[in-house]
């Protein structure tokens, strides 16, 4: 196909890919916003060691690992619900908890999901210093050297909205409606492809010039000639 013949494609037939994307886009942001919103806290906790030596450094991001598993438990889900107050289970808990260790700059970032916003800065807050204390006060048992210092980088202030994303939901939904539509107007032109359209077709076709072509238009009014004559007789 040439490129005239794409042009012609997309003036006769781009209301399509336009339509479908413009409904895919519709339907995108219509369940978006039958979902019901989450959001989402994190609080940072910094791990330091006394000795801020290669073999100090090597020792902390050992334990880093460790810490995670340690937060991430049961024991901790239950402490944190008794202290908050909350209304759930320790599994309703770990669920909306997510736990990772950056060893590249010896954090540990605690998150939590909940469609209150304010449940999900209760819930990582309360975590968050819970362990601090709890290092805290092993820390205390240990010499000046050997211990590791954890303290909150800064409080959870904030929940942004974490899911659905509208404006990203809405701009998927029209791309797969434009390929959805560019599909369709694929599979429209395969089923006509046997049909030649245009004088420049069918020499490309059958390979001998076209020296003349019937207008629709005289066609048509031949037509109506004829039928005006039967009816007059």
């Amino acid at each position: 196909m040439e490129l005239r013949d794409y042009f012609r494609i997309l003036r006769q037939r781009g209301w399509i890919i336009l339509l479908v994307a413009v409904l895919t886009a519709a339907a995108a942001l219509g369940v978006s916003k039958l979902q019901t919103p989450i959001y989402k806290a994190s609080v940072k906790l910094s791990v330091v060691p006394a000795r801020p030596d290669w073999g100090g450094s090597q020792s902390t991001k050992d334990l880093l690992s460790n810490f995670v598993i340690n937060i991430k438990t049961h024991t901790m889900a239950d402490r944190v619900i008794d202290q908050a107050q909350l209304d759930m289970s320790s599994y309703d808990l770990l669920e909306k908890v997510e736990v990772s260790a950056e060893l590249s700059n010896f954090t540990i970032d605690i998150a939590a999901r909940d469609p209150d916003p304010s449940v999900a800065m209760q819930i990582v807050q309360t975590m968050a210093e819970i362990f601090a204390d709890d290092r805290e006060e092993w820390s205390q048992r240990q010499d000046k050297q050997d211990r590791i210092d954890v303290h909150i980088v800064d409080d959870a202030r904030d929940a942004p909205l974490f899911k659905p994303k509208m404006l990203m939901n809405g701009i998927a939904g029209g791309i797969l409606g434009a390929l959805i539509g560019l599909l369709i107007v694929y599979l429209l032109e395969w089923m006509e492809a046997d049909i030649l359209r245009t004088p420049q077709v069918v020499e490309r076709a059958i390979d001998v010039p076209v020296l003349g072509s019937i207008p629709a238009s005289t066609e048509h009014a031949t037509l109506s000639t004829h039928r005006s004559q039967r009816l007059t007789r």
